[in-house]
């Protein structure tokens, strides 16, 4: 397999470019639709490596002290040889989080093995991690000096993080008020030009989409294909935590939709490859205030995709018009998975349900285990499935959603819960602590 032997390949029309040619937005020109990255051994099996000498190579790479092979990402490099060299790669030692299992959920769930893939354990607190190493390191070795996106938080986090270890310039375009100020904090702190404009997530992509064209700015949204090459590597890192071993189903956050398609090449590249013997389900989960997917598969099978006007507290998914949806579309069906869509109750009530099995998330990664529960229900999911949840955001990116929750206040209608755990204020006395506890706790 040679290295950096790669094509865009336009999943509409099915038209193949250079990497180097593709437009500032990453659109086809012939049919407008997004690209994919594909290898000489993509489609027509030639120059396939040895599935075995693969493993051990990954495996090996993990006692290394060289900051590539210590990345979760760089470690699979040889799946994803996108750089003329692999030295340029942008690194913050990303990738290689835990797979936690979560009994109490998955009883919760009506599913005998829960496990959850936290990418929220990544260095920016985002699976937007994976993706930003690989499309950054792109954009740096080709010369590039500004990058930007349009974020509902965490792709501005990661990108800024990036971009500063690189010694770029990096520019956030936010919707106003719409973003979690754990969230926005990070891009700050990073050094990025944080832009708010007075519109939603839509309206910030539409104007990074004509400033692209104007200036010599490299777009990182998740149309840019690169990103999903380094979104794909959790799919290798889950299988080899499962000893090479498959899930029977892969629940994913629907937002911009780039994950699960990302996820879905992961897996169909190791089968192609020998690595694996089949492919998961694959499941996307959206907030019912946030679902152009959900109903766009209700209405059409997924035919077409009329944008909603998003409005959900779980801000990473806080997207009306996904630009990634055919691709996701694809994988759905491809793999025999499913679309739910789930309330803003249910999604407050999953959260605290992972949190009380020790593993927080924010509210956006809770939607697969409200998703699962009415995936288990009506027998879409049985019992005796291995399922994975896949955490795409650390719980302190939104402290304000987990306080509010606890202290009653998150809706104007929240449901009464008895995770809720609201601090007790007390008199500085013994014997009142002691009354408390009493009431609250056997000892």
């Amino acid at each position: 397999m040679k290295e950096k032997s790669h094509e865009l390949r336009c999943t509409g029309c099915g038209a193949r470019i250079a990497g180097t040619d593709a437009t500032s937005n990453f659109r086809c020109a012939q049919c407008g639709e997004l690209y994919e990255v594909v290898y000489p051994w993509s489609s027509d099996g030639a120059n396939l490596p040895n599935a075995g000498a693969l493993r051990w190579l990954w495996q090996e790479r993990r006692s290394s002290t060289l900051p590539i092979d210590q990345s979760g990402v760089w470690r699979f490099r040889d799946l994803l040889p996108i750089l003329d060299d692999p030295s340029h790669a942008v690194t913050l030692r990303e990738g290689n989080t835990p797979l936690y299992e979560l009994p109490r959920c998955g009883k919760i769930a009506g599913v005998d093995w829960l496990l959850a893939k936290h990418q929220g354990m990544n260095p920016t607190g985002s699976f937007k991690d994976t993706g930003m190493t690989a499309a950054l390191s792109v954009a740096a070795e080709r010369g590039f000096k500004v990058v930007a996106c349009a974020s509902t938080g965490n792709t501005s986090a990661a990108m800024a993080a990036y971009a500063a270890r690189a010694g770029l310039t990096s520019i956030v375009f936010i919707p106003e008020g719409k973003i979690a100020w754990g969230k926005l904090s990070q891009s700050m702190d990073y050094g990025a030009l944080t832009i708010q404009l007075k519109s939603d997530f839509d309206g910030c992509v539409r104007v990074l989409n004509d400033l692209v064209k104007r200036l010599p700015i490299y777009m990182l949204n998740s149309v840019n294909p690169y990103r999903l090459e380094g979104q794909k590597t959790p799919a290798l890192e889950m299988v080899e935590q499962m000893d090479w071993q498959v899930p029977e189903h892969v629940i994913v956050p629907g937002g911009n939709l780039a994950n699960s398609s990302a996820l879905g090449k992961g897996f169909e590249e190791m089968k192609r490859l020998g690595l694996i013997s089949r492919v998961p389900k694959i499941s996307v989960v959206q907030a019912h205030g946030a679902n152009p997917l959900y109903r766009a598969m209700q209405a059409s099978a997924g035919e077409q995709l009329s944008p909603v006007v998003a409005d959900t507290r779980a801000t990473a998914i806080r997207i009306g018009n996904p630009a990634s949806w055919r691709k996701a579309v694809r994988v759905i069906r491809a793999t025999g998975g499913w679309v739910e869509e789930v309330s803003e109750q249910e999604i407050a009530q999953a959260k605290a349900e992972i949190g009380a099995e020790g593993i927080g998330c924010e509210p956006a990664s809770a939607v697969t285990l409200a998703g699962l529960k009415k995936l288990t229900r009506d027998g879409r999911v049985g019992r005796e499935e291995r399922v994975v949840l896949l955490l795409t955001g650390h719980t302190l990116k939104d402290p304000e959603y987990t306080i509010d929750f606890h202290r009653g206040t998150l809706f104007s209608d929240q449901e009464a819960s008895s995770l809720r755990k609201p601090p007790v204020v007390l008199e500085a006395q013994t014997d009142a602590v002691l009354k408390a506890l009493e009431s609250s706790i056997q000892l």
